[in-house]
């Protein structure tokens, strides 16, 4: 292995490296016993509440019936069982807020690359909070778009049948929009367009006023609320030996992504004495955390969404497909694949070219470098400026790689398990959904032990502990 420039000692972290770390049920506890904490959780459930009644409430103009029918007849396949798991199961069941989250996130990411190739955006994102609004309100028109192309493609899927293959389930055989008229069709978009916007300003409320990241919580729920149905799926059509295989795998994974997700690698800082006055400043030690996954699920879900793309178009043609359908249909869609490699080769290929452009944007050694020789700081061993840009670039791209193969393993590992027991057809659960529920899960964990810890903080002036204290103290004050 070679020496990296400079020398230096090597600093990872992992789960067992904290050693003061919180129970989790302790931690809730003293969570809803400190007010402003419980408040905000209280607010965050509430919210998901109203999510859940959101993807449970049918959209207009379908037919509850016969779409409960073709739902038990057939499995949601290919693109829309993404989609559905991400909805959690609302798309299955043609909701209004079938559509879900998913466009916002593309949205998102899509919106954030261009910050780097579009220089009115960059500068937007350089100019602070208010450019970052500026931002935040294309990020909601580009959301809108996509959830406008969601909507009118599952629509017209749901009219012809494509939704549920293999059912029967048609325009002549329990349609699911039993009068498809222009005016009906139209509700139903825009019904669905406006739930993804309601997600939207939801998720918002829920960063602004609760705990953790809104999107990312609602997704969380949107996963957990499938998770069960799909054990219980496996058990009522395989029994308890492959409900307890599925059960193994997800234990497994989810082991694997809580132990690469905690790991780090540790650049330690050294920051330099100024004597100011008759003051000193500085002479502190720090570090710069580098994880190994760096980019976290970013690049997964946009590699998912491309892949998506072109079953989605495909998916409206419904009965009558061309040839460039049926080519999709062999090759991209993950339920009818005839030839898996160019499937498995085309998401690992995206996701690793994602996870090394996420990271390049996301973070910047020369930028770094040049703010640690600002602040007087220098890394152990190396020259400040373009050594320590050097160094950093260097550690980063050597985290980077496995990074981006973890993700593409994690990825694709629980549907080649899934499917070499037995499983593919009957569970939808990947390794997408997987990362996204950890990362998710892991993040809110920390952000609510950080509020915890900061109110746990005393001032100089403390309250007697005894409190034969305070009586000896009105002893002394009596004339």
């Amino acid at each position: 292995m070679p020496a990296e420039p400079g020398g230096g000692r090597r600093h990872f972290k992992g789960v067992s490296s904290y050693p003061g770390a919180t129970p989790a049920l302790s931690m809730f506890v003293r969570a809803f016993q400190t007010p402003d904490l419980r408040k905000k959780l209280l607010f965050t459930g509430a919210m998901i509440v109203l999510f859940r009644f959101g993807s449970n409430l049918p959209a207009p103009g379908i037919s509850e019936q016969n779409v409960s029918y073709c739902s038990r007849v057939s499995r949601s396949s290919g693109v829309f069982a993404v989609l559905n798991l991400l909805s959690g199961n609302s798309l299955l069941h043609l909701t209004v807020f079938a559509i879900g989250i998913l466009p916002y996130i593309t949205a998102s990411i899509i919106v954030q690359m261009l910050t780097q190739v579009i220089p009115r955006l960059e500068k937007l994102r350089k100019d602070g909070q208010a450019g970052q609004a500026k931002i935040t309100q294309y990020t909601r028109y580009v959301s809108v778009g996509l959830g406008l192309l969601y909507a009118i493609a599952y629509v017209q899927a749901a009219r012809t049948g494509a939704a549920f293959p293999d059912s029967g389930c048609g325009p002549a055989f329990h349609p699911l929009i039993p009068n498809p008229t222009p005016f009906t069709i139209g509700t139903m978009v825009i019904t669905m367009v406006s739930g993804t916007a309601v997600i939207m300003w939801m998720g918002e409320l829920i960063t602004d006023r609760g705990v953790g990241n809104g999107m990312s919580v609602l997704m969380f729920t949107s996963i957990m609320a499938v998770i069960p149905g799909e054990i219980e799926q496996i058990y009522t059509v395989k029994r308890f030996f492959y409900a307890a295989a599925a059960v193994g795998v997800i234990i497994v994974v989810t082991t694997l992504i809580v132990f690469i997700e905690q790991g780090q690698r540790r650049i330690p800082v050294q920051y330099a004495k100024r004597i100011t006055g008759r003051k000193v400043y500085g002479g502190a030690s720090t570090f710069i955390p580098v994880k190994v996954n760096q980019a976290g699920v970013v690049p997964v879900i946009f590699a998912s969404s491309l892949l998506e793309m072109p079953q989605l178009a495909a998916s409206m043609f419904g009965h009558s497909p061309p040839g460039w359908v049926s080519w999709i249909d062999r090759n991209l869609d993950p339920a009818t694949l005839v030839a898996p490699y160019v499937y498995f080769l085309a998401f690992f290929g995206l996701i690793l070219g994602f996870t090394f452009f996420y990271v390049s944007i996301t973070f910047n050694p020369d930028e770094v470098a040049d703010n640690i020789r600002k602040y007087g700081g220098f890394v152990y061993g190396i020259r400040p400026g373009k050594s320590t840009s050097a160094h950093l670039r260097y550690v980063l791209n050597r985290l980077t790689a496995p990074g981006a193969t973890y993700l593409a393993l994690v990825s694709m590992f629980p549907l080649v398990a899934l499917d070499k027991i037995g499983l593919g057809q009957d569970v939808q659960l990947s390794g997408v959904s997987l990362l996204i529920m950890v990362s998710v899960g892991l993040d809110t964990v920390k952000q609510i032990q950080g509020q915890l810890e900061q109110h746990s903080y005393q001032g100089f002036l403390r309250k007697p502990k005894f409190a034969g204290t305070r009586h000896r103290a009105a002893a002394l004050n009596k004339p």
